[in-house]
């Protein structure tokens, strides 16, 4: 990255990212330098990605639109066949995310797999099954996951696989998490068959009551994403150096907050459980005894 244009696409990225607050590796102080501006160019292509479907005024047709135009050019970019354009944001982004895709070999079908999950989002506001709502993380979150491996250095068929069950964990976490947010948005990701089968009604939820039927129905989520986080302990040990901490204290943040999740139960539809700075050193400590005993 000595080209100066390059260095430039390259912090625009890692600009991008610092402005948003998500849970994401986003060029992390614990990660090596050297994975931080590709991390940054992947985080800012998908960031860039999701606003198109999510948070914009426009009808879903022209959304659909403007994320098959985005499409099109990640495969420019990919190819190396992308003009160089007048040099805004959505150029600088896409000249740093084909610089890393080519020089680190990274799946276009995984950048595939995120847009087809965000076009999913502007029209699918719940789901029938737990096979479709793990579809879904299949799409929107386990590419991330695999992508931070490839940037790492790592392709391993045992490793992607435990790092899909952290990253799908980590999605339906944020999901229960944000349950009366979605809720009052339109959204609602506990899958119909659980809902039914609990007796967990709509129409409860819409007079502002959580029910013993949606006790059961977030609790049996709760207990099936604790599963997903349970496979997903193998890649925090499988990886090397700074990246195992990193992800270690990811899977440690993750299951406290889904434990707080689990606390607030009747309360989800107006509590929005979230860790705080007196979180860190209990983190921190665990991530160190966690180390102690695979060592």
């Amino acid at each position: 990255m000595v080209n100066a244009s390059l260095a430039r696409a390259y912090d625009a990225c890692v600009a991008l990212a610092a402005s948003h607050y998500e849970n994401f590796p986003v060029a992390s102080r614990l990660l090596p330098s050297s994975m931080r501006p590709h991390i940054a160019a992947v985080y800012a292509f998908a960031r860039v990605a999701d606003d198109i479907a999510d948070e914009g005024p426009d009808p879903p047709a022209v959304r659909q639109a403007r994320l098959r135009a985005w499409q099109q050019r990640l495969h420019q970019a990919a190819h190396g066949t992308s003009e160089s354009g007048s040099g805004s944001r959505d150029d600088l982004i896409f000249i740093a995310l084909g610089n890393s895709m080519r020089e680190l070999d990274l799946p276009l079908n995984l950048f595939d797999d995120l847009l087809s999950a965000f076009a999913q989002d502007i029209t699918t506001t719940r789901y029938d099954s737990w096979a479709d709502l793990f579809d879904y993380c299949r799409r929107s979150a386990n590419p991330v996951g695999r992508l931070v491996l490839r940037i790492a250095g790592h392709r391993d068929e045992a490793l992607d696989r435990s790092s899909d069950a952290l990253c799908t964990a980590l999605q339906l976490t944020n999901f229960w998490q944000d349950f009366g947010r979605d809720w009052r948005a339109g959204r609602l990701y506990v899958p119909r068959e659980t809902c039914q089968s609990a007796g967990a009604s709509l129409d409860d939820l819409a007079a502002a009551r959580v029910t013993e039927g949606w006790v059961e129905a977030l609790s049996e989520s709760i207990a099936r994403t604790r599963e997903c986080f349970e496979h997903g302990r193998l890649v925090c040990d499988g990886v090397r150096g700074r990246l195992r901490t990193e992800l270690r204290l990811t899977w440690l943040g993750g299951s406290r907050i889904l434990g707080r999740v689990a606390e607030r139960g009747a309360h989800l539809l107006t509590d929005r459980p979230t860790l705080g700075v007196h979180d860190i050193p209990v983190l921190l400590w665990q991530a160190v005894r966690w180390q102690r005993v695979a060592a």
